[in-house]
């Protein structure tokens, strides 16, 4: 175990482990509540209440674009005065907000339920959680990311099945106010106890040499970059996730075996995060930011070419292992080019894009399907966006001395 001191932390082991324990648990809760949850409950909500399913799902949808936009104060904040009063204000949130989510009687105000939702989640998924690993854990952040997402990769796992069971004996709004009591006392809970401590300030031993001022990083081309390769690769790998069942489907795949790759795949995320460490050992950030996209853009190809069914579940576990290491690749990217001085506020800014394009990806694959006819050259063309955002990717480590870390 490396000393606190050497890690040059404001923390000791204690509260090192104190934190990252706290963050495992209040991530897989909020994920679980704030996001899992409603896909299981979508068909009974529409069933129950003669609401579209396309509305159901916008409204979700405008939740998440809600949250990008709140992602980019709140990792302002986040720089300045640490996740502690921000995490658990948004866990306080989050509460009412499924509770108004259960209770509403139209339309509106089940949208407006989930508007309240997103900044909630803005507050409180991976974003801030990442900040507050990177800046207390410093150079040993790679490894406390990766048991995080690890740990928040459980969150389908816990509560989608928790989440049926619950429907087994509840209407779905009953469903939703028993997930807001569980949101209540862990999240809440955990944030104001766990993430307690002082924040480093930038620039410490800890955090190595500040990095060029925020402003200026957010206007330069490696940024733009960046900000275009993550959302180009975001947008193909989570139109991949939802629009894989219907392509092996189309291929005379049975739902049972189609619902096997696609858990499958989930399983090749969990390698994928536990195999970024060696990359990031072995590789420069260029190297592994283009390695890592392009393999995106191959294994989506390669769901779009092949028709054998073991082929096309093969394909499925190692686009899943390309996944899991884009999750840590975008988590470090900013650590990685210009120090960890301002994370907080720049993976806002670099967030906020790209969680539009993971609440687009749904719509979108479905759109390119039925326009050009089928699933299989659908998977294509996202396999060509994914191979443009590794392209991109080459322009997105600072070259000048004005732009990277001093």
């Amino acid at each position: 175990m490396v000393p606190a001191a050497a890690a040059g932390t404001s923390l000791g082991e204690a509260g090192l482990r104190r934190v990252l324990a706290t963050l495992c648990v209040t991530e897989i809760t909020s994920w679980g509540v704030l996001y899992y949850a409603f896909p299981v409950l979508l068909p009974e909500i529409s069933a129950a209440t003669g609401w579209s399913p396309v509305m159901l799902m916008a409204a979700f949808s405008a939740g998440q674009l809600v949250a990008a936009l709140v992602g980019i104060p709140v990792g302002r904040v986040l720089d300045r005065r640490g996740p502690h009063a921000v995490m658990t204000a948004g866990s306080a949130l989050a509460v009412p907000a499924v509770l108004a989510i259960a209770t509403a009687p139209d339309p509106v105000w089940f949208c407006a339920a989930w508007l309240l939702a997103g900044a909630a989640m803005g507050a409180v998924l991976y974003p801030p959680a990442f900040a507050a690993l990177t800046r207390w854990y410093g150079p040993r952040r790679v490894r406390a990311l990766t048991v995080l997402t690890l740990a928040a990769g459980l969150a389908s796992t816990v509560f989608a099945p928790l989440t049926a069971v619950l429907a087994a004996h509840l209407d779905w709004r009953g469903v939703y106010v028993v997930l807001a009591v569980v949101l209540a006392v862990v999240t809440v809970t955990g944030h104001a106890w766990g993430l307690r401590g002082p924040w480093p300030p930038p620039g410490t031993r800890a955090q190595a040499r500040p990095g060029p001022p925020p402003d200026q990083v957010v206007r330069s081309r490696p940024f733009a970059a960046l900000v275009a390769a993550f959302a180009l690769t975001s947008l193909a790998t989570f139109a991949v996730v939802v629009n894989l069942v219907p392509l092996l489907s189309e291929r005379g795949v049975g739902t049972g075996t189609a619902a096997v790759a696609l858990g499958l795949g989930g399983a090749g995320q969990v390698l994928g995060r536990l195999g970024y460490a060696p990359l990031a050992r072995r590789f420069g950030v260029r190297a592994r930011t283009v390695t890592v996209l392009a393999a995106v853009a191959v294994t989506t190809a390669l769901l779009g070419v092949l028709t054998s069914v073991a082929a096309l579940i093969a394909a499925a576990v190692v686009a899943g292992v390309a996944r899991g290491i884009l999750t840590l690749l975008q988590a470090t990217a900013v650590t990685d080019r210009w120090g960890p001085a301002h994370y907080g506020r720049l993976t806002g800014v670099l967030s906020a894009p790209l969680t539009i394009t993971v609440a687009l990806a749904p719509w979108a694959g479905a759109s390119l399907a039925a326009a050009l006819g089928g699933y299989s050259p659908m998977f294509l063309l996202l396999a060509a966006l994914a191979l443009a955002g590794s392209v991109l990717g080459l322009a997105s480590v600072p070259t000048s001395p004005t732009e990277r870390t001093p």
